[in-house]
């Protein structure tokens, strides 16, 4: 079988920081899940705090400049997405929102997504079910149910939500790993299914002007 590969979109300002951290369990749980399933997989992580300035440039021009353009297809083209952002003001963060609106709308169909989130406190939890989830729903992806929220007592101890992070982590990345397997198994009994490709084949010709057969 073809190995997976996964793209992790991670939102945070700071170097270090836990969005950063929640990013990384949540691949590394990802990929053990697909392990367990008998599916290699490969993960390529993407701190949108590298590319601020070529993703305002995007919107100013409307054009990606070369290191933007390439991580947007690498973005596009995996087999599935991670995205976590830290919320400010009860929603996901401004550089997120930047990043997704120089997205083409149709460029993440049908392709799995797992949403982690995270704030100072467990209040901001429901962001990722009111604010986020809709974001994905109107690129066509399919996110799914289990959305991962981190607060900052969550990574000192066993925080104040009802299950502890790392019980989170694994549901959620069992949840992914599950509609990667599905698609690999459709890929494999029908090679010539368009749909059964996850976003191989998408160019950022596709991105610029919706030219799907590029």
């Amino acid at each position: 079988m073809t190995a997976r590969r996964i793209a992790v979109v991670t939102a945070g300002l700071s170097n270090p920081s836990s969005t950063r951290m929640l990013a990384d369990r949540l691949a590394a749980a990802t990929v053990r899940q697909l392990s367990e399933r008998g599916i290699e997989a490969s993960v390529d992580t993407f701190e949108l705090r590298d590319y601020a300035h070529d993703i305002t440039n995007n919107l100013l021009t409307g054009f990606a400049p070369a290191p933007l353009e390439t991580m947007i297809n690498t973005v596009v083209s995996a087999d599935a997405l991670i995205v976590v952002t830290p919320i400010f003001s009860t929603s996901y963060s401004g550089m997120f929102k930047s990043f997704i609106d120089v997205l083409d709308p149709d460029a993440l169909t049908g392709t799995p997504v797992l949403i982690g989130a995270n704030a100072g406190t467990a209040r901001h939890s429901l962001a990722i079910d009111y604010a986020i989830r809709p974001v994905f729903a109107y690129l066509h992806a399919q996110p799914v149910s289990t959305g991962v929220f981190a607060a900052s007592s969550d990574w000192g101890g066993a925080g104040d939500q009802v299950a502890p992070l790392a019980s989170r982590i694994e549901k959620g990345a069992a949840e992914l790993a599950e509609a990667i397997a599905l698609h690999a198994e459709k890929a494999a009994s029908d090679p010539f299914d368009p749909s059964s490709y996850l976003g191989e084949g998408r160019s950022f010709g596709h991105l610029l002007g919706g030219l799907a057969g590029e």
